[in-house]
């Protein structure tokens, strides 16, 4: 693991399961290249005993001073959000997870080829209040999107007919790949990212030949899979799967939707909205 990436791996928030001993084989293999001393490994060694202990509180109580780390670049800030979203979803279980999780594997053994950035109004308006309710959730995944925000292409869907999908969902969303044609990580028939929706938006009834994995990451939010049909409430970390040319629609709540997707094949073959009768009661 590259140096910058380990050092993202050793700020890793204090609480999360886990996460004490993900800091130590950080600082183990920082000790092992010169960047911490020995004493610094202690405290890390430490407060691995339980995850919500601090390390630089350790450090504090025995007057050491905290390792600095260099800032990392957008590679290494891609490729901590890349090994976190594996993380996340390998705690999970249910339909596509496997899928999407072997598929994902390839691209961790790769370095990411950082594209340009580009700005989105959506990401600007609504990612921060995302972000803070998705630390509730998942605080070292939240951590990381945050750090890796700028850094990616967010777009805003345009392939839809507008009479068809309504007025109000394309100007409020977007999504990035971190796998796919153009991503970080190249693919040419897997589609992985980020998928951020405002407040209170209905994602019309729609269908595509990919299969698709939806992990949300706020909640709760509003779901259904047949046009007409009544809505279910699912929370975050739900994962939802939908099967080729399954029908779902997605009603977000007082939170913004954000989310990692996932389409496993045919990701070049269009979606498609599936009219019903009852969208005047949610937009």
């Amino acid at each position: 693991m590259a140096t910058s990436v380990l050092w993202l791996a050793l700020s890793e928030p204090a609480g999360p399961p886990g996460s004490g001993r993900r800091r130590y084989g950080a600082a183990m293999a920082l000790h092992a290249s010169g960047a911490l001393s020995t004493a610094q490994l202690e405290a890390y060694r430490e407060a691995a005993t339980a995850d919500a202990v601090e390390p630089f509180r350790v450090m504090a109580d025995r007057g050491l001073t905290p390792p600095v780390p260099p800032a990392p670049d957008a590679a290494a800030r891609l490729a901590h959000l890349l090994a976190e979203t594996d993380r996340c979803l390998a705690a999970l279980s249910g339909p596509g997870i496997a899928e999407t999780r072997t598929l994902l594997a390839a691209a961790l053994l790769q370095k990411p080829d950082p594209r340009p950035g580009r700005a989105n109004l959506v990401v600007e308006t609504h990612m921060e209040t995302a972000l803070e309710a998705a630390k509730t959730i998942d605080p070292t995944l939240a951590a990381a999107i945050a750090a890796a925000t700028g850094d990616l292409t967010w777009i805003t869907y345009d392939a839809y007919p507008p009479a068809q999908i309504g007025p109000h969902f394309t100007r409020s969303h977007a999504f990035c790949s971190l796998i796919g044609a153009t991503a970080p990580w190249r693919a040419s028939d897997f589609d992985l990212g980020l998928f951020l929706v405002a407040p209170g938006i209905l994602y019309r009834d729609h269908a595509h030949p990919a299969p698709e994995l939806y992990l949300p990451l706020t909640g709760p939010h509003r779901w259904r899979f047949a046009p007409d049909g009544p809505f279910r409430t699912l929370p975050a970390l739900q994962p939802v799967w939908n099967p080729a040319l399954k029908p779902h629609a997605t009603l977000t709540g007082a939170l913004p939707f954000l989310s990692l997707f996932a389409w496993t094949r045919d990701v070049d073959q269009p979606a498609h909205v599936l009219p019903a009768s009852d969208w005047s009661l949610y937009e």
